[in-house]
């Protein structure tokens, strides 16, 4: 597997799935990692993580969901406490703490719940949950982030000391109060708070009969904010502690840094760690969300996308409740190309983009909507030709562009290779445009290169229908609203509705008429014929899904009466069992209740063990008889199934040999068909009739009207002699 073209990612618009899943996850390094995701180069690799994120899918439906994995950005902490003699501030400190806790529970989840996310624990076995630095943490910081007063002695001692200091203010200011108010001084507010310190409220009048230190006044100037001289004191040894409480913090915090410190390297492997955890659960609720799952992985270079969505495009139509049409595509050894044609607006770049986006995510490590019976491989290129890219800067064409382009891919195509490409030969003259994209479709034929293209051009559609390992198809179209079905349809080319479509869009009908005289009478049969063909298509195909319907609806009440008739069988079966058994143990508690009464009446040990050896003696020999009786019954069983079969067989064998012989003797009879110019034929097991032109050794020339062909002349039967 190789890195797949910036240009596909762009093509396909890879960058809205992801965009659409960052929006999922809880933290920032998860939005930023899954902005950076690209498809695998490594196909292990890929397929672990495709494991995981269904794992994480599966736990939202089962009992084992997986725990919390949400956690804040340490990178630049991290980095910062690798320096010697640095510190982090407490509030740091609770989150590194709250992510070890984190990734040590779920890890030990992983670990207890291995049976359910083998892949996920597969990621977590490299961490080192035996940290202590959660209880180091947890023995200095308490849960609001702040350092505890039981950190250190000193710590301790402090804040006992500042509480006793703050009673002597709140004390001391409260006598102020009192005594100034009474006086009258003191504004209606009475106090207000300053620089974290109470002050009076007093009127500007009476503020020199005040002692204490003036802080501030008021906007009018008529109250000014008066700290108590009382209070100085008390305030200036707070102001002290407060330094050295502040001092012995950071002590305290530099020696937990420096503990911490040699265990940077887990920490940032627990970050690293939760990262991962969130990008695969952000995929896991997007595959949630577009009803993704994990397709069958293959070794047969075979693709088989059924009931396959385009997941930005059902986002949005999701959005508008709007129908969102699935498309099934398969491609495989005998079917590498597919050539899709039909109308303009008839979804073909989208059954283009599906395949090709599909594709993508899943070599990304993101799962997919497709049915749960896909199918696919994985290839080393995607390689994509999509949209009008002309190119401004180098002064390119469309058409000079896409030459460009097909470039590429002839140097890049391999066997390995999905090629997508869109509009197929357009930009240039249709005759010679057309022809070198034929050239450009062989070449990538014969290299065994996978892929899908889209074309109005009918030397395509023709060339896909002679070549053994190609296939044409086409999207339906309702011939009588004119309305595209967005149906994708394999096995014949699409017509391209031009002349339909442009009256549907109210084109003067008489313009349309010029305009078909204008070309080849041929050619607007061939187109006709294709659009007839493909509205009988759609015929048989609601006939035959109505019939499979019916049928299966038959299957399914004949299974239902089965099972309903095998489990009251077997409950007949059981019951008399059971009675039988039943029965038996009547009896036996009978005969020991006889012999226990006896026992009472004689009181004789001798009598009562014969009696019960003889009534061991009777059970054992029935057991023995019973069996011996099943053994019999088994062999009879067995004679009777051999005599019943062995004449049925017989009757087949002959049966095939008679008819054996009677197609032998047929073929030997067929008169020997010698064909001649002017005959009709048809290809065996073929339906289309037409006459032979010329004959040029074993081929001959057959015209069918609108097109002519070469056929092998033992292919060829006889339908009507010519004149």
């Amino acid at each position: 597997m190789k890195p797949i073209p910036t240009k596909t990612l762009q093509d396909l618009e890879f960058d809205t799935i992801l965009q659409s899943i960052a929006l999922k996850c809880v933290t920032e390094p998860g939005r930023a990692q899954v902005l950076t995701i690209q498809p695998y180069t490594n196909q292990e690799a890929l397929l672990a993580s495709l494991q995981q994120t269904n794992e994480y899918l599966a736990s939202f439906s089962n009992q084992n969901a997986l725990p919390n994995h949400g956690f804040d950005d340490l990178s630049k902490d991290f980095q910062f406490l690798a320096i010697d003699n640095s510190h982090l501030d407490a509030p740091v400190f609770l989150k590194i703490k709250e992510l070890c806790e984190t990734t040590i529970k779920l890890a030990r989840f992983l670990q207890k719940m291995e049976v359910y996310y083998p892949n996920l624990l597969a990621s977590s076995l490299h961490l080192n949950t035996t940290l202590p630095v959660a209880a180091w943490i947890d023995a200095i910081v308490d849960a609001f982030g702040e350092v505890k007063n039981n950190a250190s002695v000193d710590l301790e001692h402090k804040r006992y000391q500042m509480g006793l200091i703050k009673g002597k203010i709140n004390q001391s200011f409260g006598t102020a109060l009192s005594h100034y108010n009474s006086l009258g001084y003191l504004d209606e507010i009475r106090e207000s708070v300053v620089d974290n310190k109470r002050v009076l409220a007093v009127l500007s009048m009476y503020r020199k009969k005040v002692k204490g230190s003036i802080l501030g006044t008021s906007k009018t100037g008529s109250i000014s904010y008066v700290e108590p001289e009382s209070t100085n004191q008390f305030t200036r040894e707070l102001q002290n502690l407060q330094w050295e409480e502040k001092e012995e913090i950071e002590k305290i915090l530099k020696k937990l840094s420096a503990q911490i410190r040699p265990f940077i390297n887990d920490l940032v492997a627990y970050q690293t760690f939760l990262t991962h955890i969130d990008v695969v659960a952000a995929k896991a609720k997007y595959a949630r969300q577009i009803h993704a799952i994990l397709p069958e992985i293959n070794q047969e270079k075979r693709l088989y996308f059924r009931d396959a969505y385009h997941p930005i495009l059902w986002v949005t139509n999701q959005a508008k409740k709007q129908k969102t049409y699935p498309q099934t595509i398969a491609l495989e050894n005998d079917k590498r190309i597919i050539v899709i044609s039909g109308p303009n607006a008839g979804g073909k770049t989208i059954s283009l983009k599906t395949v090709g986006l599909l594709q993508l995510m899943l070599q990304s490590g993101i799962l997919i909507p497709v049915h749960e019976r896909s199918t696919t491989c994985l290839f080393d290129r995607i390689l994509t030709d999509i949209g009008d890219n002309q190119s401004i800067e180098n002064h390119l064409s469309t058409y000079s562009y896409r030459l460009k382009n097909m470039n590429y891919f002839l140097k890049k195509c391999s066997s390995n290779t999905l090629f997508l490409i869109d509009e197929f030969g357009t930009g240039s003259d249709p005759e010679l445009g057309g022809a070198l994209a034929e050239t450009f479709l062989e070449e990538f034929y014969h290299r065994e290169a996978y892929g899908i293209i889209t074309t109005h051009y009918t030397n395509l559609k023709i060339l896909a229908n002679e070549l053994p390992y190609a296939i044409n198809a086409n999207m339906l179209f309702d011939e009588r609203s004119l309305e595209p079905m967005f149906q994708l349809h394999l096995g014949q080319p699409g017509s391209s509705f031009t002349f339909e479509v442009a009256q549907k869009n109210g084109i003067p009908y008489g313009l349309i008429n010029r305009a078909k005289k204008k070309i080849e009478h041929s050619k607007v049969r061939f187109d006709k014929t294709i659009a007839t063909l493909q509205k009988e298509r759609a015929k048989l195909e609601k006939t035959s899904t109505n019939l499979k319907e019916e049928e299966q609806k038959a299957r399914e009440e004949s299974t239902k009466m089965k099972e309903i008739n095998d489990k009251i069988k077997d409950k007949l079966i059981k019951y008399q069992e059971l009675y039988d058994q039943n029965q038996r143990l009547v009896y036996l508690g009978q005969k020991l209740d006889d012999l226990s009464l006896n026992y009472l009446n004689n009181a004789n040990k001798k009598v009562l063990i014969g009696e019960l050896l003889k009534v061991v003696e009777m059970e054992n020999a029935k057991r023995k008889k019973a069996s011996a009786k099943e053994i019999a019954i088994q062999k009879k069983e067995q004679q009777v199934l051999q005599k019943e079969v062995a004449p049925k067989l017989e009757e087949i064998r002959k049966e095939k040999k008679a008819k054996k012989i009677k197609e032998q003797k047929l073929e030997a009879e067929k008169p020997v068909y010698v064909p001649k110019v002017g005959d009709r034929v048809r290809m065996i097991d073929g339906k289309a009739v037409g006459s032979i032109d010329s004959i040029e050794k074993n081929k001959a020339v057959v015209n069918y009207g609108v097109f002519t062909s070469k056929v092998s002349l033992e292919m060829l039967e006889l339908v009507e002699k010519g004149k």
